[in-house]
């Protein structure tokens, strides 16, 4: 590395946050780690000299442009956001209330914008930074009972797609993080949202689903701590990617993923592609 970078990570209190913050310390960078506890999250990454711990509540803009002042205060810059903060809101569509799914993009979706809001304008002014996105394979590749989860990733994945030619100009670079599965505590009950409503049609289908995920909880194949030294690595290139798969799992679907949708593409090649306007006679 030729400088010391500020990272600001939300989320940081717990999962791959926790993480990602002790591999930007670990590379000697400094790290403005927030979450909307900060016991928990000092409990959690510990103390550090180029360390500040701050309060975020992402569904706060208040509380973002507060963040994101802080930490020019003690660092005077912002190299790197991590939009990492999430929730995990399971169930089929029809079982999950219309609050409830209202929530899942309030913090999922709205709430990186929330934080990137704040920090572009930081990273405008001294024409360079990086803003990261941490996804999901759910963001390219939806399966059942992951309705709302799903449609708040692809959410982000469509908002990351836009925003990066519109920063480019200032020097600001975008990077959207798709990981599988990975050994946090995302499928634990308590980071897991079950719906607030019962259709008995599904009944048997959840009864079947629950398990697996409680099963596979904490067997999970990938290790968050290589992801983030990787992520670390990636994004001191001279050109970070626009887009990480991150996991062996998560390479398999997006392919597949790539594959149908070319398939799906041409299936109707010639009935998609006559219906210009016909010349004027």
């Amino acid at each position: 590395m030729t400088m010391k970078k500020v990272w600001f990570i939300t989320g940081a209190g717990r999962g791959m946050g926790v993480d990602i913050t002790r591999a930007a310390l670990a590379a000697g960078n400094a790290v403005v780690a927030t979450g909307r506890n900060t016991d928990v999250v000092s409990k959690a990454v510990g103390q550090a000299d180029d360390l500040l711990i701050v309060k975020l509540d992402i569904t706060s803009p208040a509380d973002a442009q507060a963040a994101v002042q802080a930490a020019i205060e003690r660092f005077g810059r912002i190299d790197v956001l991590i939009n990492n903060a999430a929730s995990f809101q399971a169930g089929f569509f029809e079982e999950v209330s219309p609050e409830q799914f209202r929530a899942q993009i309030e913090v999922n979706f709205f709430g990186a914008l929330n934080v990137t809001r704040a920090v572009l304008p930081v990273m405008r002014q001294q024409h360079s930074g990086q803003v990261v996105t941490i996804s999901s394979t759910a963001g390219v590749v939806a399966g059942e009972f992951t309705s709302a989860y799903a449609a708040s990733k692809f959410a982000l994945e469509g908002w990351m797609e836009a925003l990066s030619p519109e920063v480019a100009p200032y020097g600001i670079t975008t990077t959207i993080v798709e990981p599988g599965f990975f050994r946090t505590k995302l499928l634990e009950k308590e980071s897991t949202i079950l719906p607030a409503l019962s259709i008995s049609d599904y009944a048997d289908r959840t009864r079947q689903i629950l398990p697996i995920w409680e099963e596979m909880n904490g067997k999970q194949a990938g290790d968050p701590a290589k992801l983030a030294r990787a992520l670390v690595t990636l994004l001191d290139l001279p050109e970070p990617p626009l887009r990480w798969v991150a996991g062996a799992d998560a390479v398999r679907a997006v392919s597949e993923k790539a594959d149908l949708l070319r398939q799906q593409a041409g299936a109707f090649l010639e009935l998609s592609t006559t219906l210009d306007h016909e010349p004027a006679a």
